[in-house]
């Protein structure tokens, strides 16, 4: 359980959720959006058996319910999920709160912003939330370095800039889009 209670989801998960709070859908749907050639499975793809077990686990979960189904000639009966409001304020947060870890960026906070994108949400309170986050980080790396030799100065140093160029990435995004909004 985390801190506020609920149940730890995985990043396939509040991707699903995320999704459904759009508007309510079919698990199909979901599939082909999460595929590798589909609109955000082109920035993380999940497997079609994970799309219905998330589907599954967020019903159990309380965060998503079904609302209707409509039954086919060519397989089971499809259900059509809604985001509950638990649901709703849940996925809310998780948009708006920047990753833990720079690994992070490539995969979760890229997922955020495809999905802050799709809803026409603007993302520039997350960019910011999420240099605010990683400007200490950066700092102590800094620190780090100077103060390492033989192969952990090599590994402290592929952190360093790996760090450094992450945060070029926000800070050139963030100019973006401060440009295009006003």
């Amino acid at each position: 359980m985390t801190e506020q209670g609920q149940e730890r989801l995985s990043l396939a998960e509040w991707l699903v959720l995320c999704l459904v709070r759009e508007e309510p859908t079919y698990g199909l749907i979901l599939v082909g959006l999460l595929a590798r050639d589909g609109s955000l499975g082109q920035v993380w793809s999940v497997p079609k058996a994970v799309v219905y077990r998330a589907l599954q686990r967020l019903e159990v979960l309380g965060l998503i319910r079904t609302v209707g189904e409509q039954r086919t000639s060519q397989g089971p009966v499809r259900s059509l999920y809604q985001a509950t409001p638990a649901g709703e304020a849940a996925a809310a947060v998780w948009l708006g709160t920047p990753v833990q870890h720079p690994r992070d960026v490539r995969s979760e906070l890229m997922v955020k912003l495809a999905l802050l994108d799709r809803s026409g949400t603007d993302s520039r309170d997350l960019l910011q939330a999420q240099l605010d986050r990683l400007l200490p980080v950066a700092a102590a790396l800094d620190d780090r370095l100077r103060a390492t030799t033989g192969f952990e100065h090599t590994l402290v140093l592929w952190r360093h800039e790996a760090m450094a160029a992450t945060l070029r990435f926000l800070q050139t995004l963030a100019a973006q889009d401060e440009v295009r909004t006003s």
